[in-house]
């Protein structure tokens, strides 16, 4: 990762009575894809086929030549690092220093599944979504088994983001919250939001490049008054939300009153 330029700015914008932005910095990224960025500003990116981990000076690597480039990469939990490689069907399991812990290879593991999206669990599981059974399954990596299946979804997947107590599913056609026991809990139809991304219970949705906040416990669905972006990526980390647009990273801090 390369920091060319730091540039502070200040500006406050009122989104509704609920949440106030302010853009606190915006800094040049030159990165593939970013990660993460956690509490403790430890960076999570991908340049080439490789995952880097930046722990103040401290750099992690790792890559995997036999397969390739990475779907996606998930480090909610960063003890237990999740790593999906779609085309060859399998889940690498890194600790911190971005070691392997485990491989799971689903072309090997009876029945069979064709996943397409992963996301964290409790312990020692991971949520994926089996498209040959269109069912999201809570995955034991350590014994091999299904804890956790949920009823079929019926339309493709878009999206699939998680905590240790609940899991979210966008579709084409409706977003659904599920507890860890797989239990439904909430559905609401998706008006053309493309990804999520979950902070403290609290759900953020991307459509025609604009942010929007769903926060918990509520219903409605508020437009984030951000300016005018190119959306690579964003993410939140506690009261803090990220604006990746390919060259430059957006820093603002939300205040959700």
């Amino acid at each position: 990762m390369k920091l060319l330029t730091l540039i502070l700015c200040v500006v406050s914008v009122t989104l509704s009575a609920q949440t106030t932005i302010t853009l606190e910095k915006k800094v040049h990224l030159d990165v593939k894809t970013l990660i993460e960025i956690d509490h403790h500003k430890t960076n999570y990116f991908i340049e080439d086929i490789s995952l880097v981990k930046m722990d103040g000076e401290k750099r992690y690597d790792y890559s995997n030549v036999q397969l390739g480039e990475m779907t996606s990469v998930n480090v909610f939990n960063p003890l237990k690092i999740n790593v999906f490689y779609t085309d060859f069907n399998s889940v690498l399991i890194l600790d911190n220093r971005l070691a392997e812990i485990t491989k799971i290879d689903f072309n090997q593991i009876k029945p069979f599944r064709l996943v397409s999206h992963i996301s964290t669990g409790n312990d020692t599981t991971f949520w994926l979504f089996n498209q040959n059974t269109q069912q999201l399954e809570l995955f034991d990596y350590k014994t091999r088994k299904t804890r956790v299946t949920t009823l079929p979804v019926l339309t493709n997947v878009k999206d699939l983001k998680s905590n240790f107590n609940f899991v979210w599913i966008l579709t084409e056609a409706f977003c659904y919250k599920y507890n860890y026991i797989g239990s439904l809990i909430e559905k609401f139809p998706n008006d053309g939001y493309t990804k999520i991304e979950e902070n403290n219970g609290d759900l953020y949705l991307m459509k025609d490049n604009r942010l929007y906040l769903k926060a918990k416990n509520t219903t409605n669905i508020e437009p984030i008054d951000h300016e005018e972006l190119l959306i690579n990526q964003f993410l939140v980390t506690n009261e803090t939300l990220y604006i990746y647009d390919g060259e430059f990273l957006h820093q603002y801090h939300l205040k959700l009153n």
